[in-house]
């Protein structure tokens, strides 16, 4: 596959993640986590992509403050610093509906 396909691919994907739920980078593209980091960055103006949505590994946000408070709005629930994946992770089976 080819890297803008796949990058549309995350982008796509990201976008469907519905309100009150989170990915991790890893959720959204397992074989190269880092990834969707690096298309969220190049895509920082794109106002239609829920970026904040998408946390690290362990629930730790990436994005600070302001991700925080997008997601607080939300509701999504925190233990500390970092989201309750237990909670907040989108299931695995509806993330792959959504990518198809």
């Amino acid at each position: 596959m080819a890297d803008t396909e796949r990058h549309e691919r995350i982008r796509e994907l990201v976008r469907k993640l519905p309100e009150g739920f989170v990915a991790t980078y890893g959720d959204l593209c397992p074989e190269a986590p880092r990834l969707p980091g690096r298309v969220l960055a190049m895509s920082s103006g794109d106002e239609t992509l829920p970026w904040f949505r998408v946390v690290r590994a362990d629930g730790s946000l990436a994005q600070g403050s302001r991700q925080r408070e997008l997601l607080v709005k939300e509701g999504i629930p925190f233990k500390g610093e970092r989201v309750d994946l237990e909670v907040a992770r989108i299931p695995r089976d509806a993330l792959l509906d959504l990518a198809r």
